[in-house]
């Protein structure tokens, strides 16, 4: 899926966060996976750059953005 494309089901589906904070929390993942964190996708991730697997966690919903999630897991 395209950048533009996970952008917008990330935004539709919690319609009380915007790009911006969108942006934050996508700096805050991609700074964990840089510094060693595991990524919670199963895929091959040496040819992903990070703020694009960030990006594609939080859009699976694999990564709960805490204050602006509307669906509880």
């Amino acid at each position: 899926m395209k950048v533009e494309e996970l952008t917008a089901k990330v935004l539709d589906e919690n319609p009380s966060m915007d790009r911006y904070q969108l942006a934050i929390a996508v700096a805050k993942r991609c700074d964990e996976l840089e510094n060693g964190a595991p990524s919670k996708l199963n895929v091959n991730t040496s040819s992903i750059k990070s703020t694009d697997l960030a990006l594609m966690e939080i859009a699976e919903g694999l990564i709960r953005v805490k204050g602006f999630s509307d669906k509880e897991k």
